[in-house]
């Protein structure tokens, strides 16, 4: 017998111009004193302004943006702070993944009473949240690429110890998605490249992940699809909008598709990240060329099917030649030497990424030996 637990997201309301829609969805959702939660880079731009000027035309509305680009525990704190004194009663999440991954946390941890590391997605923890006053989220993406605006989780830097930790909540889904691509058209060359390949890799590693989940696994297929067919015309042209509704189509799916498990790649990622401040799509990016290397015994024959999709020729040897290529069109470095990594931080690297829950799902199994072979590799 098979038995698995699967489950699905929320209400979003895709297309150009939704937007608009924000003061309807808080209404529809009982938000009346919202706190916009979004980062200090996107804070400046004329058309965070004007949503802002519009929400708060209608509402008692007040804005924290005191997010970092890999946020943790203090901005966390701050935005709880800050949700509080406004006697706030629900959350507009703004922005890409660090944002989003906020504003999540700060509508989820205001009633507990507990810290949120104890809240990481270990076993049951989960089950020991207070959930009656969790307030409501509005999540509402300004990049395509990690998918937050879908999913149950938000990942968290822990400052003191320089880890990524996943804080895991069925109540961390927001309610309702306003995914617009309009407000995707500003995003520079760099971050729609990063943002775009870490929806791939969300996709490919969930395709492979070797879990029982027939539908993400043919969502992640399709979203895989999307990338290849999307992501090198909005770095080239980034006013195609129609492109940048395909990459934020791509996004949702990677995140939905991942429920089905990662791997090695993100394993490793997120220490990477939290240690050195890396873009945690651009070095997702840099490690998969030998990430599929090192799991090819396992996966040759899904990537065979995957590659025979995509219309990729020579089966597994073609896709790794495609995402090489890919990744060169991009810019993407071609070691994790680019972000500062040596020999001398394996051994660190290696432990954060045991510790991982992401490792669970490659379909290689991950030791102490082959993990630090492969990060050496990388390096």
């Amino acid at each position: 017998m098979i038995f698995s637990n699967w489950s699905y997201p929320t209400e979003i309301r895709f297309g150009e111009g939704r937007i608009k829609e924000l003061i309807e969805v808080c209404k529809l959702n009982n938000i009346k004193r919202p706190l916009f939660v979004t980062d200090n880079g996107l804070l400046k731009l004329e058309v965070t302004q004007q949503i802002i000027k519009k929400m708060k035309s209608k509402f008692a509305c007040d804005v924290f943006s005191n997010v970092d680009a890999n946020p943790t525990e203090e901005n966390l704190s701050r935005g709880v702070t800050a949700f509080k004194f406004g006697n706030h009663d629900g959350v507009i999440a703004f922005g890409g993944g660090s944002a989003l991954d906020i504003g999540k946390l700060i509508a989820f941890m205001v009633p507990q009473s507990r810290s949120v590391w104890d809240f990481e997605d270990i076993g049951d923890w989960w089950k020991r949240a207070l959930t009656d006053k969790v307030s409501t989220i509005i999540a509402i993406p300004t990049t395509a690429g990690t998918g937050s605006e879908v999913g149950r989780a938000s990942v968290l830097t822990n400052s003191i110890s320089k880890e990524k930790k996943i804080i895991f909540h069925p109540k961390l889904l927001p309610s309702a998605v306003i995914c617009d691509p309009a407000l995707t058209l500003s995003l520079p060359r760099k971050i729609t490249a990063g943002t775009g390949l870490d929806a791939l890799a969300h996709c490919v590693e969930a395709y492979c992940a070797p879990s029982f989940h027939p539908m993400s696994q043919g969502i992640a297929l399709e979203g895989a699809k999307l990338v290849k067919e999307n992501l090198l015309k909005v770095y080239n042209d980034g006013n195609d909008l129609t492109a940048r509704a395909h990459m934020m189509a791509a996004a949702l799916m990677g995140a939905v598709a991942f429920q089905k498990g990662l791997g090695a790649i993100h394993a490793i990622s997120h220490p990477v990240g939290a240690i050195f401040n890396s873009h945690h799509g651009l070095t997702n990016a840099v490690l998969m060329p030998y990430v599929l290397k090192f799991n090819s015994r396992e996966i040759k024959e899904k990537i065979t099917i995957m590659a025979e999709y995509l219309e990729i020729k020579n089966g597994f040897d073609g896709f790794l030649s495609f995402i090489d290529k890919l990744n060169s069109d991009l810019g993407v470095p071609k070691s994790l030497a680019t972000f500062g990594v040596t020999l001398d931080d394996v051994d660190r690297i290696v432990e954060g990424a045991m510790q991982d829950p992401s490792i669970g799902g490659n379909p290689k199994e991950l030791t102490i030996e082959n993990l630090r072979s492969l990060i050496i590799s990388a390096i």
